[in-house]
């Protein structure tokens, strides 16, 4: 039976050690891109963290703007190679070979033909679209790092670049909506950890679904 209680109290723990967090990574201004770009590109992402970490700071210091896109390139930088090196080191078993290989000719075949340019689009759009997955496909395939990585800078850096003139530019009007918010960045980011968890729930889903209606028929 649920504990109504414990679950609230469990609820506001995780909300100020979130706010907690927060306050921690804003403290630390552009180097807060290193802790957060390591954690987004990790196994357990956190969908959009860095660029509302990049408005927010645009935002408040506007004459900035192009100075944290490059630190926020280098935090991504430094997390996708960290994340491309352990799936390297893991190999095949990385992508599970051996229980999935037609996932994993897959992988081979798009590397082979465009993973430059498989690399780059994912990093460059924006959430939900997951750049983990191909960072760890990459490191997996053994992709060759200088051009992974060139491909994740070259991409960040003008995906942030955008983001941080635009946040620059309109940072009156960014820092208005902000203040009439409570705590906006930690619920903005557990409303897109929940929504990209809801995306991937239902190709999950969908995934079990076909092989079942495929042995019914």
């Amino acid at each position: 039976m649920w504990n109504a209680s414990a679950i609230t109290r469990d609820a506001s723990v995780a909300a100020a050690a979130a706010r907690g967090v927060w306050q921690w990574i804003l403290r630390l201004g552009a180097f807060g891109f290193i802790p957060l770009g390591i954690a987004d590109a990790s196994v357990v992402p956190l969908p959009g963290s860095m660029d509302i970490l990049m408005i927010a700071l645009a935002a408040a210091h506007r004459e900035w703007w192009l100075y944290y896109a490059v630190m926020a390139t280098v935090g991504s930088v430094i997390g996708g190679w960290i994340t491309y090196r352990m799936a390297r080191k893991g190999g095949e078993e990385a992508l599970g070979k051996k229980k999935r290989p037609k996932l994993w000719r897959k992988v081979e075949q798009l590397f082979a033909r465009s993973g430059f340019a498989a690399i780059a689009i994912a990093a460059i759009l924006p959430p939900p679209v997951p750049i983990v997955p191909f960072i760890m496909a990459a490191g997996a395939a053994r992709y060759p790092l200088q051009k992974f990585l060139v491909a994740l800078a070259l991409s960040r850096i003008a995906r942030y670049t955008i983001l941080g003139f635009l946040a620059g530019r309109y940072s009156g009007k960014i820092l208005s909506w902000m203040s009439e918010l409570n705590h906006p960045v930690p619920i903005a980011i557990c409303a897109l950890v929940l929504i990209a968890g809801a995306i991937g729930l239902v190709f999950y889903l969908r995934k079990r679904r076909t092989p079942r209606e495929a042995g019914a028929d």
